[in-house]
């Protein structure tokens, strides 16, 4: 028995590990394939979302490979979480977990609508696309029930919460969880500013990437 429990926390630490790795790589890369990245400006008109999604089909792919990080966070998040375990910040790490659990389910919902549902609508001719627009529009403002994607705003909120539990709690070395809460909190950005999410992305694989490391060596 003690074999076999052996044998599945290795594989428990190799599936954790790859988490920690790929998650950021993924992230980074969806975000750096966004247009006018080198002219940051605030997006507000559903439109102009439109207009950069349509036939962009490598910001398709960026946006499948941030949907494919998506379970690796939760992964990340239960990491996480076990640190804390029977420490003075563990309730505040099972809050920020709930959040970011909610948050990654909310942008996978989003990257559903919005890239999935975007690539099925580029395969159409220009003239039968164009008739679209008005529902597109209200796609990307966020119209009805899609106002719920904004949920997604608590997976920053719910990693930065969690970050000052792994601080507070020395679970992690001072400059990881640094690391980890301001790139965090640099996702908290609008459409249009994706420079920034990039530039914290690439904060979180400081983060994360050298804990990867460490659960895949054993």
């Amino acid at each position: 028995m003690s074999l076999i429990a052996a044998s599945l926390m290795s594989v428990k630490d190799i599936s954790t590990g790859l988490a920690f790795v790929f998650f950021p790589a993924l992230f980074v890369f969806g975000f750096a394939v966004h247009p006018g990245l080198r002219r940051p400006h605030v997006i507000t008109d559903p439109a102009e979302m439109v207009a950069r999604a349509h036939g962009n089909r490598l910001l398709h792919v960026g946006h499948v490979a941030v949907l494919a990080g998506c379970p690796l966070l939760i992964v990340i998040v239960i990491h996480y979480t076990g640190l804390l375990a029977g420490s003075a910040a563990e309730w505040a790490g099972l809050v920020g977990a709930s959040l970011a659990v909610i948050g990654v389910i909310a942008l996978a919902a989003d990257k559903g609508a919005m890239c999935l549902t975007m690539s099925a609508f580029d395969t159409l001719p220009e003239p039968e696309f164009a008739q679209l627009a008005p529902g597109l529009r209200a796609l990307y403002a966020k119209a009805g029930w899609m106002v719920l994607l904004w949920a997604v705003l608590l997976l920053p909120l719910g990693f930065a919460i969690l970050a000052v539990a792994l601080l507070a709690s020395d679970s992690l070395p001072a400059w990881q969880g640094i690391a980890l809460l301001v790139g965090s909190l640099m996702l908290m950005v609008p459409d249009g500013l994706e420079l920034v999410s990039l530039t914290g992305c690439v904060l979180l694989a400081i983060a994360m990437i050298p804990t990867g490391v460490q659960l895949l060596g054993g």
